[in-house]
């Protein structure tokens, strides 16, 4: 009975490290196959750029008023003639209304922390109300930041963010730069073997990278991307990691 058991028990045994070699076999062999693989390919980052002209602007200012709550109704008669004055301007620049968005006035509470006892007929408000103007007329929008003194001039209380420029057609320069940027990955491809006696074959795939819209001349690229709106110039550029059979 024991050699019985001792005979089932070698089998067993016998059977477990079958198993184990065929399992070791397929491991080896695939670990074998992606070297393969990783040897007979290289990957290479390819990039490429475009010099562009903005096609688009955009300005922004705003108009306001310090009040007492007592004379709100007077601050407001005094905001909706500065809002004539305005319009009143933007027509003299040829700015067409259908490119122009008002905000409605917009009130906050101006607070004085050095004077705690001040009782609410005598707290401060600031009424204020915003202006945006966006045109494919990118010089003229450059004029208008550049004119708003005429505005001051007449009283009103202006101030004017930087003026944002744009580029509408990203999306069609993208598609040809990604083209550029993988041929650009081949010749680097071509030049790292061109010294071990082997070719660059087929595309064997191909991620691009983020876009960088930087100002003309500029290198300050970032990791997640970046948007220029300071400048009329631009340099678009992207980034492909290509990898490529080497036969």
């Amino acid at each position: 009975m024991k050699t019985e058991e001792t005979k089932n028990f070698f089998k067993s045994i016998q059977f477990i490290i079958g198993l184990c070699v065929i399992i070791s076999s397929v491991i080896f062999s695939w670990a074998f196959y992606n070297s393969r693989i990783s040897t007979d390919s290289i990957s290479v980052t390819g990039s490429a750029s475009r010099e562009v002209v903005s096609d688009s602007a955009k300005f922004s200012g705003n108009f306001s008023r310090i009040v007492k709550l007592s004379s709100l109704k007077s601050g407001y008669d005094q905001m909706a003639a500065d809002l004539k004055l305005v319009k009143a301007f933007l027509a003299a620049q040829n700015i067409d209304d259908k490119n122009v968005t008002i905000s409605p006035v917009a009130m906050e509470q101006n607070y004085d922390y050095n004077q705690n006892n001040v009782s609410a007929t005598e707290k401060d408000y600031t009424l204020r109300q915003t202006i945006e103007v966006v045109s494919s007329d990118v010089k003229k929008i450059t004029d208008l930041a550049q004119a708003t003194q005429l505005l001051i001039n007449k009283g009103v209380i202006f101030s004017v963010s930087p003026v944002e420029y744009y580029y509408k057609n990203l999306p069609e320069t993208r598609v040809t730069l990604l083209s550029s940027a993988v041929a650009d990955a081949k010749r680097r491809a071509e030049e790292i073997v061109s010294g071990t006696g082997k070719k660059i074959g087929a595309l064997k795939s191909a991620a691009s990278g983020v876009v960088q819209v930087l100002p003309a001349n500029s290198l300050e690229i970032s990791d997640y991307g970046t948007y220029d709106t300071s400048k009329v110039n631009k340099n678009v550029m992207v980034t492909v990691k290509a990898a490529f059979e080497i036969k």
